[in-house]
């Protein structure tokens, strides 16, 4: 019997759409396969980028795993998707790739070729996914629970501004 296909897929603004998530549905659907989720941090947000793809993936694990039907592993890399592909192929190998982008050019991973460029560094089939609704996917059940970090000094940083989740 062979192995499930491995599947990388690579998002971030669009890791919770409508749009990705039917596309991790439909690539389940077509056979055995498992899902490893890739969000690079955003360059705009960094020092903050990583706690960002923190919060994308609260977000997105739950929703890829419900249309995967099982578990999705998650990666955080660098700001630049590129490279972050490169590092996670370093150790890990995919039979396939999604790619999800912002739509036109709001998308800097699509100016910048990128699905094309990882299906010519990768050698593996590259979907694009492009998610014109931004609005995340509705979850079903109850939200995680999450432990709030303890104020630090930084904390008023984030008082009332976009860090600001309440």
């Amino acid at each position: 019997m062979a192995e499930p296909a491995r599947i990388l897929v690579v998002a971030n603004r669009t890791a919770a759409t409508p749009a990705l998530i039917e596309a991790v549905r439909e690539r389940a659907r077509r056979g055995p396969c498992s899902f490893a989720l890739l969000v690079p941090q955003l360059a705009c947000e960094i020092p903050y980028g990583d706690e960002e793809a923190r919060m994308t993936l609260e977000l997105a694990i739950p929703l890829l795993e419900e249309a995967a039907g099982g578990s999705v592993t998650s990666m955080i890399g660098p700001a630049d998707a590129l490279l972050a592909v490169e590092r996670v192929l370093v150790h890990e190998r995919f039979d396939e790739v999604i790619v999800s982008t912002l739509p036109g050019e709001a998308s800097r991973w699509t100016r910048n070729d990128l699905p094309h460029r990882v299906a010519a560094y990768t050698g593996v089939p590259v979907t694009h996914v492009v998610a014109m609704d931004m609005r995340p996917e509705p979850r079903h059940g109850p939200p995680p629970q999450t432990e709030r970090a303890p104020l630090g000094p930084l904390s008023v940083l984030t008082w009332g501004g976009r860090g600001s989740r309440g």
